[in-house]
Protein backbone atom coordinates (compact mmCIF):
# COMPACT_ATOMS: atom_id res chain seq x y z
CA UNK A 1 0.00 0.00 0.00
CA UNK A 2 1.02 3.13 -0.61
CA UNK A 3 2.55 5.36 1.84
CA UNK A 4 -0.25 7.97 1.56
CA UNK A 5 -3.39 5.19 1.84
CA UNK A 6 -5.31 8.15 1.40
CA UNK A 7 -4.47 9.65 -2.30
CA UNK A 8 -7.17 9.47 -4.39
CA UNK A 9 -8.67 11.92 -7.84
CA UNK A 10 -9.71 15.06 -5.41
CA UNK A 11 -7.44 14.60 -2.77
CA UNK A 12 -3.44 14.95 -3.46
CA UNK A 13 -0.06 16.35 -4.32
CA UNK A 14 1.08 18.28 -7.11
CA UNK A 15 5.00 19.67 -6.66
CA UNK A 16 4.41 18.37 -2.90
CA UNK A 17 1.34 20.60 -2.21
CA UNK A 18 -1.73 18.89 -0.84
CA UNK A 19 -5.08 19.71 -3.15
CA UNK A 20 -8.39 19.19 -1.98
CA UNK A 21 -11.75 19.66 -3.99
CA UNK A 22 -9.44 21.10 -6.56
CA UNK A 23 -7.73 24.03 -3.53
CA UNK A 24 -4.52 24.21 -2.72
CA UNK A 25 -5.17 23.34 1.04
CA UNK A 26 -2.23 25.94 2.76
CA UNK A 27 -3.41 28.91 0.42
CA UNK A 28 -7.14 27.87 1.79
CA UNK A 29 -5.62 27.96 5.28
CA UNK A 30 -4.16 31.36 4.72
CA UNK A 31 -7.01 32.91 4.05
CA UNK A 32 -8.78 31.82 7.36
CA UNK A 33 -5.86 32.23 9.85
CA UNK A 34 -7.85 30.05 11.78
CA UNK A 35 -9.32 26.27 11.91
CA UNK A 36 -10.77 25.56 8.90
CA UNK A 37 -13.21 23.26 8.09
CA UNK A 38 -13.84 22.88 4.53
CA UNK A 39 -15.67 20.16 2.79
CA UNK A 40 -15.73 18.91 -0.65
CA UNK A 41 -19.08 18.98 -2.68
CA UNK A 42 -18.57 16.65 -5.53
CA UNK A 43 -17.07 14.65 -2.82
CA UNK A 44 -20.25 14.22 -1.11
CA UNK A 45 -22.23 13.84 -4.32
CA UNK A 46 -19.99 11.00 -5.47
CA UNK A 47 -20.28 9.17 -2.65
CA UNK A 48 -24.03 9.62 -2.84
CA UNK A 49 -24.28 8.23 -6.13
CA UNK A 50 -21.96 5.45 -5.12
CA UNK A 51 -24.30 4.57 -2.34
CA UNK A 52 -27.60 4.81 -4.50
CA UNK A 53 -25.76 2.28 -7.43
CA UNK A 54 -25.00 -0.27 -4.39
CA UNK A 55 -28.56 0.07 -3.24
CA UNK A 56 -30.24 -0.24 -6.72
CA UNK A 57 -27.52 -3.43 -7.34
CA UNK A 58 -29.45 -4.82 -4.30
CA UNK A 59 -32.62 -5.28 -5.91
CA UNK A 60 -34.79 -3.17 -2.99
CA UNK A 61 -36.84 -0.49 -3.68
CA UNK A 62 -34.85 2.18 -1.55
CA UNK A 63 -34.94 5.95 0.42
CA UNK A 64 -31.86 7.76 1.11
CA UNK A 65 -32.30 9.93 4.61
CA UNK A 66 -28.86 11.68 5.74
CA UNK A 67 -28.59 11.35 8.92
CA UNK A 68 -28.18 15.11 10.25
CA UNK A 69 -25.94 14.74 13.33
CA UNK A 70 -23.44 14.10 11.34
CA UNK A 71 -23.00 17.66 9.99
CA UNK A 72 -24.81 20.19 10.24
CA UNK A 73 -23.46 22.71 7.83
CA UNK A 74 -26.55 24.71 6.27
CA UNK A 75 -24.75 25.28 2.74
CA UNK A 76 -24.30 21.19 2.85
CA UNK A 77 -27.63 20.68 3.92
CA UNK A 78 -28.85 22.82 1.25
CA UNK A 79 -26.91 21.10 -1.01
CA UNK A 80 -28.05 17.81 0.28
CA UNK A 81 -31.88 19.34 -0.53
CA UNK A 82 -31.02 20.61 -4.24
CA UNK A 83 -30.24 17.29 -5.39
CA UNK A 84 -33.68 15.90 -4.60
CA UNK A 85 -31.78 12.26 -4.27
CA UNK A 86 -31.95 12.10 -0.11
CA UNK A 87 -33.86 13.35 2.47
CA UNK A 88 -33.21 13.44 6.09
CA UNK A 89 -32.91 11.66 9.50
CA UNK A 90 -32.85 14.01 12.62
CA UNK A 91 -32.70 13.15 16.26
CA UNK A 92 -34.37 16.46 17.85
CA UNK A 93 -36.93 19.12 17.54
CA UNK A 94 -34.63 21.73 16.60
CA UNK A 95 -32.72 19.34 13.80
CA UNK A 96 -36.53 19.02 12.58
CA UNK A 97 -36.82 22.86 12.15
CA UNK A 98 -33.08 23.27 10.39
CA UNK A 99 -34.05 20.61 8.14
CA UNK A 100 -37.08 22.24 7.39
CA UNK A 101 -35.35 25.50 6.93
CA UNK A 102 -32.54 24.10 4.56
CA UNK A 103 -35.62 22.76 1.65
CA UNK A 104 -36.93 19.47 3.32
CA UNK A 105 -40.23 18.66 3.47
CA UNK A 106 -41.47 16.94 6.48
CA UNK A 107 -42.66 13.99 4.46
CA UNK A 108 -39.02 13.54 3.76
CA UNK A 109 -37.73 13.55 7.38
CA UNK A 110 -37.25 10.85 9.38
CA UNK A 111 -37.05 11.30 13.85
CA UNK A 112 -34.74 8.17 15.22
CA UNK A 113 -34.41 9.63 18.91
CA UNK A 114 -33.93 8.81 22.05
CA UNK A 115 -34.62 9.89 25.79
CA UNK A 116 -37.29 12.12 24.39
CA UNK A 117 -38.89 14.48 26.46
CA UNK A 118 -42.85 15.59 26.54
CA UNK A 119 -41.70 18.44 25.40
CA UNK A 120 -39.94 17.05 22.32
CA UNK A 121 -42.33 15.13 21.71
CA UNK A 122 -45.21 17.87 21.31
CA UNK A 123 -43.19 19.65 18.98
CA UNK A 124 -42.12 16.85 16.56
CA UNK A 125 -46.18 15.83 16.80
CA UNK A 126 -46.94 19.20 15.09
CA UNK A 127 -45.62 18.09 11.78
CA UNK A 128 -47.91 15.71 10.74
CA UNK A 129 -46.25 14.21 7.98
CA UNK A 130 -42.89 13.55 9.63
CA UNK A 131 -42.25 9.89 10.04
CA UNK A 132 -41.12 9.11 14.10
CA UNK A 133 -39.06 5.99 14.61
CA UNK A 134 -40.06 5.01 18.14
CA UNK A 135 -37.11 3.95 20.91
CA UNK A 136 -38.95 2.64 23.37
CA UNK A 137 -42.07 1.40 25.11
CA UNK A 138 -42.57 5.05 26.87
CA UNK A 139 -42.32 6.88 23.33
CA UNK A 140 -44.90 4.36 22.21
CA UNK A 141 -47.58 4.81 24.68
CA UNK A 142 -47.05 9.03 24.77
CA UNK A 143 -47.52 9.16 21.23
CA UNK A 144 -50.52 7.22 21.13
CA UNK A 145 -52.23 9.36 23.80
CA UNK A 146 -51.50 12.63 22.02
CA UNK A 147 -51.85 11.42 18.41
CA UNK A 148 -54.10 8.10 18.57
CA UNK A 149 -54.12 6.63 15.00
CA UNK A 150 -51.29 7.72 13.60
CA UNK A 151 -48.24 5.47 11.58
CA UNK A 152 -45.13 5.23 13.42
CA UNK A 153 -41.62 2.99 13.33
CA UNK A 154 -40.12 1.21 15.86
CA UNK A 155 -36.88 0.87 16.26
CA UNK A 156 -35.95 -2.58 17.53
CA UNK A 157 -31.96 -4.02 19.11
CA UNK A 158 -31.63 -7.13 17.63
CA UNK A 159 -29.18 -7.77 20.25
CA UNK A 160 -25.96 -8.20 17.62
CA UNK A 161 -23.85 -5.47 16.78
CA UNK A 162 -20.47 -3.82 15.31
CA UNK A 163 -18.53 -1.36 14.82
CA UNK A 164 -15.10 0.25 13.54
CA UNK A 165 -12.59 -1.87 14.72
CA UNK A 166 -14.97 -3.86 16.62
CA UNK A 167 -14.66 -0.59 19.02
CA UNK A 168 -17.74 -1.86 21.73
CA UNK A 169 -18.01 2.21 21.85
CA UNK A 170 -18.94 2.17 18.37
CA UNK A 171 -21.27 -0.79 18.93
CA UNK A 172 -25.08 0.30 19.59
CA UNK A 173 -26.17 -3.42 20.40
CA UNK A 174 -24.77 -6.46 21.15
CA UNK A 175 -23.78 -8.51 24.30
CA UNK A 176 -23.71 -4.88 26.58
CA UNK A 177 -27.77 -3.75 27.03
CA UNK A 178 -27.88 -0.42 25.18
CA UNK A 179 -30.19 2.20 25.92
CA UNK A 180 -31.50 2.11 21.92
CA UNK A 181 -34.34 0.02 20.67
CA UNK A 182 -37.10 -2.42 21.39
CA UNK A 183 -35.36 -5.76 22.66
CA UNK A 184 -37.06 -8.87 21.87
CA UNK A 185 -38.18 -9.26 25.48
CA UNK A 186 -40.27 -6.25 25.13
CA UNK A 187 -41.63 -6.81 21.70
CA UNK A 188 -44.97 -8.03 22.74
CA UNK A 189 -45.34 -5.21 24.97
CA UNK A 190 -44.43 -2.78 22.32
CA UNK A 191 -47.97 -4.27 19.89
CA UNK A 192 -49.71 -4.42 22.54
CA UNK A 193 -48.88 -0.74 23.41
CA UNK A 194 -49.29 0.17 19.83
CA UNK A 195 -52.76 -1.60 19.13
CA UNK A 196 -54.23 0.17 21.94
CA UNK A 197 -53.78 3.46 20.68
CA UNK A 198 -54.76 2.21 17.42
CA UNK A 199 -51.04 2.89 16.51
CA UNK A 200 -50.30 1.75 12.54
CA UNK A 201 -46.88 0.45 12.47
CA UNK A 202 -45.60 1.25 9.08
CA UNK A 203 -41.41 0.86 9.25
CA UNK A 204 -38.78 -1.36 11.75
CA UNK A 205 -35.83 0.73 11.99
CA UNK A 206 -32.21 -0.62 13.52
CA UNK A 207 -29.22 0.85 13.44
CA UNK A 208 -26.66 -1.60 14.85
CA UNK A 209 -22.91 0.23 14.84
CA UNK A 210 -20.68 3.05 13.41
CA UNK A 211 -18.38 2.93 11.11
CA UNK A 212 -18.01 -0.93 9.93
CA UNK A 213 -15.86 -2.09 6.94
CA UNK A 214 -15.47 -5.57 5.08
CA UNK A 215 -13.95 -7.14 8.03
CA UNK A 216 -17.45 -6.19 10.11
CA UNK A 217 -19.73 -7.30 7.26
CA UNK A 218 -20.19 -10.65 8.29
CA UNK A 219 -21.36 -9.71 12.35
CA UNK A 220 -23.73 -6.89 10.50
CA UNK A 221 -24.75 -9.34 8.51
CA UNK A 222 -25.97 -11.19 11.47
CA UNK A 223 -27.76 -8.31 13.33
CA UNK A 224 -29.67 -7.80 10.04
CA UNK A 225 -31.00 -11.23 10.37
CA UNK A 226 -31.99 -10.96 13.57
CA UNK A 227 -34.00 -7.63 13.03
CA UNK A 228 -35.41 -8.79 10.05
CA UNK A 229 -37.21 -11.65 12.00
CA UNK A 230 -39.34 -9.20 13.73
CA UNK A 231 -40.76 -7.93 10.64
CA UNK A 232 -42.81 -11.38 10.74
CA UNK A 233 -45.46 -9.91 13.42
CA UNK A 234 -45.89 -6.71 11.31
CA UNK A 235 -48.42 -6.78 8.18
CA UNK A 236 -48.67 -3.16 7.60
CA UNK A 237 -44.76 -2.76 7.60
CA UNK A 238 -43.75 -1.16 4.01
CA UNK A 239 -40.25 0.00 4.84
CA UNK A 240 -37.30 -1.41 6.84
CA UNK A 241 -34.99 1.46 7.82
CA UNK A 242 -31.71 -0.37 8.16
CA UNK A 243 -29.97 2.96 9.55
CA UNK A 244 -26.68 4.24 9.17
CA UNK A 245 -23.12 2.99 10.40
CA UNK A 246 -21.04 2.65 6.66
CA UNK A 247 -17.58 3.37 7.83
CA UNK A 248 -14.34 4.01 5.56
CA UNK A 249 -11.14 3.88 6.01
CA UNK A 250 -9.06 5.75 8.59
CA UNK A 251 -5.24 4.68 8.40
CA UNK A 252 -3.37 2.79 6.73
CA UNK A 253 -4.30 -1.22 6.31
CA UNK A 254 -7.87 -0.64 6.38
CA UNK A 255 -9.99 -1.65 4.19
CA UNK A 256 -13.16 -0.26 2.45
CA UNK A 257 -16.04 -1.25 2.99
CA UNK A 258 -17.29 -3.62 -0.19
CA UNK A 259 -20.29 -2.16 -1.22
CA UNK A 260 -21.48 -4.93 -2.88
CA UNK A 261 -21.75 -7.58 -0.50
CA UNK A 262 -23.06 -4.57 1.74
CA UNK A 263 -25.96 -4.93 -0.87
CA UNK A 264 -26.31 -8.53 -1.56
CA UNK A 265 -26.99 -9.28 2.03
CA UNK A 266 -29.65 -6.46 2.03
CA UNK A 267 -31.08 -8.18 -0.99
CA UNK A 268 -30.88 -11.56 0.88
CA UNK A 269 -32.57 -10.59 3.98
CA UNK A 270 -35.27 -8.17 2.18
CA UNK A 271 -35.69 -8.63 -1.52
CA UNK A 272 -38.58 -9.78 -3.30
CA UNK A 273 -40.86 -8.98 0.06
CA UNK A 274 -42.34 -6.07 -1.41
CA UNK A 275 -40.43 -3.50 1.13
CA UNK A 276 -38.91 -0.31 0.73
CA UNK A 277 -35.44 -0.34 1.97
CA UNK A 278 -34.33 3.01 4.02
CA UNK A 279 -30.56 3.89 5.00
CA UNK A 280 -29.82 6.17 6.99
CA UNK A 281 -25.92 7.11 5.93
CA UNK A 282 -23.90 9.90 7.96
CA UNK A 283 -20.32 9.62 7.80
CA UNK A 284 -20.10 7.52 4.29
CA UNK A 285 -21.61 10.67 2.54
CA UNK A 286 -19.54 13.31 4.12
CA UNK A 287 -16.13 12.08 7.16
CA UNK A 288 -14.24 11.95 3.69
CA UNK A 289 -15.38 15.20 2.35
CA UNK A 290 -13.98 17.06 4.97
CA UNK A 291 -10.65 18.53 6.59
CA UNK A 292 -9.63 20.38 9.41
CA UNK A 293 -6.85 22.49 8.17
CA UNK A 294 -4.88 23.91 11.59
CA UNK A 295 -1.85 25.64 11.78
CA UNK A 296 1.74 24.92 13.30
CA UNK A 297 2.50 27.27 16.34
CA UNK A 298 5.22 25.74 18.04
CA UNK A 299 7.57 22.70 17.49
CA UNK A 300 9.94 21.33 20.53
CA UNK A 301 11.23 18.38 21.74
CA UNK A 302 10.61 17.11 25.48
CA UNK A 303 12.60 14.41 26.49
CA UNK A 304 12.12 11.81 23.84
CA UNK A 305 9.09 12.83 22.19
CA UNK A 306 9.06 15.77 19.78
CA UNK A 307 6.12 17.80 19.94
CA UNK A 308 4.54 19.80 16.82
CA UNK A 309 2.17 21.93 18.71
CA UNK A 310 -1.37 23.70 16.43
CA UNK A 311 -4.22 26.38 16.75
CA UNK A 312 -6.39 23.73 17.21
CA UNK A 313 -7.80 20.85 19.96
CA UNK A 314 -9.62 18.05 20.31
CA UNK A 315 -13.11 20.58 21.40
CA UNK A 316 -13.25 21.31 17.46
CA UNK A 317 -13.17 17.58 16.44
CA UNK A 318 -13.77 15.80 19.45
CA UNK A 319 -14.55 11.96 17.81
CA UNK A 320 -10.99 10.92 17.78
CA UNK A 321 -10.18 11.38 21.51
CA UNK A 322 -13.80 10.00 22.29
CA UNK A 323 -14.06 6.60 20.00
CA UNK A 324 -10.27 6.08 18.64
CA UNK A 325 -11.72 7.36 14.84
CA UNK A 326 -8.33 9.23 13.76
CA UNK A 327 -7.89 11.89 12.39
CA UNK A 328 -4.61 11.46 10.32
CA UNK A 329 -2.78 14.58 10.31
CA UNK A 330 -1.07 15.13 6.98
CA UNK A 331 1.25 18.53 5.96
CA UNK A 332 0.06 20.66 3.30
CA UNK A 333 3.03 20.98 2.29
CA UNK A 334 6.05 18.65 1.78
CA UNK A 335 9.59 19.55 0.45
CA UNK A 336 11.20 16.22 1.32
CA UNK A 337 8.88 13.72 -1.07
CA UNK A 338 11.51 10.88 -0.41
CA UNK A 339 10.89 11.14 3.47
CA UNK A 340 14.23 10.80 4.24
CA UNK A 341 13.90 13.48 6.82
CA UNK A 342 10.46 12.23 8.11
CA UNK A 343 10.43 11.32 11.75
CA UNK A 344 7.91 10.56 14.34
CA UNK A 345 5.94 13.60 16.54
CA UNK A 346 3.28 13.97 18.83
CA UNK A 347 0.68 16.39 17.47
CA UNK A 348 -1.12 18.62 20.42
CA UNK A 349 -3.65 20.80 20.28
CA UNK A 350 -4.41 24.01 22.59
CA UNK A 351 -6.84 22.48 25.03
CA UNK A 352 -5.34 22.17 28.59
CA UNK A 353 -6.29 18.00 28.42
CA UNK A 354 -3.74 15.64 28.60
CA UNK A 355 -6.12 13.48 26.22
CA UNK A 356 -5.95 16.63 23.82
CA UNK A 357 -3.21 14.99 21.08
CA UNK A 358 -4.41 14.29 17.73
CA UNK A 359 -1.77 11.66 16.93
CA UNK A 360 1.13 9.72 18.43
CA UNK A 361 4.50 8.50 16.99
CA UNK A 362 3.18 10.05 13.42
CA UNK A 363 5.81 10.24 10.89
CA UNK A 364 5.54 13.87 9.11
CA UNK A 365 8.52 16.23 7.30
CA UNK A 366 10.14 18.60 9.11
CA UNK A 367 8.05 21.23 10.14
CA UNK A 368 8.10 25.46 11.32
CA UNK A 369 6.26 28.01 13.12
CA UNK A 370 3.46 29.07 10.52
CA UNK A 371 3.54 25.70 8.36
CA UNK A 372 -0.11 24.35 7.59
CA UNK A 373 -1.64 20.30 8.93
CA UNK A 374 -4.61 19.24 7.38
CA UNK A 375 -6.49 16.73 9.14
CA UNK A 376 -8.24 14.18 6.83
CA UNK A 377 -11.86 12.40 7.53
CA UNK A 378 -12.85 15.65 9.18
CA UNK A 379 -16.30 16.16 7.42
CA UNK A 380 -18.06 14.26 9.94
CA UNK A 381 -18.83 14.06 13.57
CA UNK A 382 -16.64 17.18 13.89
CA UNK A 383 -18.02 20.45 13.62
CA UNK A 384 -21.12 19.00 14.84
CA UNK A 385 -19.58 17.57 18.50
CA UNK A 386 -17.31 20.89 18.76
CA UNK A 387 -17.62 22.81 21.94
CA UNK A 388 -16.08 25.65 23.22
CA UNK A 389 -14.16 24.43 25.89
CA UNK A 390 -11.43 26.18 27.12
CA UNK A 391 -13.55 29.10 25.22
CA UNK A 392 -10.98 27.36 22.35
CA UNK A 393 -14.15 26.79 20.21
CA UNK A 394 -13.61 29.54 16.80
CA UNK A 395 -13.25 27.92 14.09
CA UNK A 396 -14.77 28.64 10.35
CA UNK A 397 -16.79 26.23 7.97
CA UNK A 398 -16.17 25.95 3.90
CA UNK A 399 -18.04 24.16 1.15
CA UNK A 400 -16.53 24.02 -2.10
Amino acid sequence: MSADWWVRDDLRREDGRLIFAGQDAAALADQYDRPLFVYSGARIRANLDRLRGALAASGCDHRLYYAMKCNRFPPLLRMLAETGAIGIDICSPDELDLAIASGIPAVNISFTGTSVANRDLDRLLAEPDLHINCDSLSQIRRIGERTPGRAIGIRVNPGYGTGYGDNERLSYAGERTSKFGIYREQWAEALALAAAHRLTITTIHFHVGCGYLSQQLDAWGRAVGAAADFLADLPDARTVNIGGGLGLPHKAGDTPLDLDRWAAIIGRHFGGRGLTVAVEPGDYLVKDAGLLLLSVVGVERKRDTLFVAVDGGFNLHPEPAHYGLPCEPVACVVADPDRTAWQPVTLAGNVNEALDLWAEDHPMPPLAEGDRIALINAGGYGSAMSSNHCMRGDFFELLI
